[in-house]
């Protein structure tokens, strides 16, 4: 009985791997919004109700591993070590490269850039990514919330989240920027993002409040917004 449900699972594992490359090649040869559910299911030689058994939406074809992201993203920061902030915990998995960034094969990093690429391209995907970093926001601050003890009120938490995703987004959008202005090295393009993405994080690990403060008269610089206490990061206790 083991060895037949051992052979099953691997059996559905390599069907929706069929199928999501099938996708992946179809939508980044043709574009997302130009191929059916239907023309994947044909490409895959499996039927459209097996495409939707395995990927509820069409849009799940191409987020589908996005699941697994957040749930090793939520564990970086619940299992960061004692000491370690939820910024820095954040940017240890965030800044860690993947994808395109990390592929080694240039025949997989040109499919990575086309994947990018469709996605730039498609309102559907854009929107349906809007909503993936929506949860992302609501899953990383229950973290967080949990994590420091704070109540339902306490609004530190969710500014804390929208900020650290609102980084990782800006990260994505400036990767495809960088894709739209034409052929990248990917690897140098790695260390650009690293290095964007930690100037960033660092801001937040130090605090907003002298940020873009602008001299007052005779000079001096301004007092800082919000009474000028020193900035404090959401840390471990």
């Amino acid at each position: 009985m083991d060895t037949e449900l051992g052979l099953r699972e691997r059996k559905k594992l390599r069907t929706r791997q069929l199928i999501t490359q099938t996708a992946a090649r179809l939508f980044v040869e043709r574009g997302f919004d130009a191929v059916s559910v239907a023309a994947v299911a044909r490409a895959a030689e499996v039927s459209e109700a097996t495409v939707f058994n395995y990927f509820p939406t069409k849009e799940d074809l191409v987020f589908q591993g996005m699941e697994a992201f957040e749930t090793e993203l939520l564990n970086a920061v619940r299992d960061r070590p004692a000491g370690e902030s939820v910024v820095a915990a954040f940017a240890r998995f965030v800044l860690r490269p993947r994808g395109f960034l990390a592929a080694q094969d240039e025949h997989a990093a040109r499919f990575l850039v086309g994947v990018s690429r469709m996605i730039a391209a498609s309102p559907a995907l854009r929107a349906r990514e809007r909503e993936i970093l929506a949860r992302y926001t609501a899953s990383l601050a229950a973290v967080i919330a949990e994590d420091t003890g704070t109540g339902p009120d306490d609004l530190r938490p969710w500014v804390v989240a929208h900020a650290l995703i609102g980084t990782h987004q800006s990260l994505i959008q400036f990767v495809r920027r960088r894709l739209a202005d034409g052929p990248v090295d990917h690897a140098r393009l790695a260390a650009e993002v690293a290095a964007r993405g930690r100037e960033a994080l660092d801001q937040l690990e130090e605090g907003l409040a002298r940020y873009g403060a602008r001299p007052a008269a005779g000079g001096e610089p301004r007092e800082s917004m919000g009474g000028g206490g020193e900035p404090r990061s959401v840390r471990k206790n």
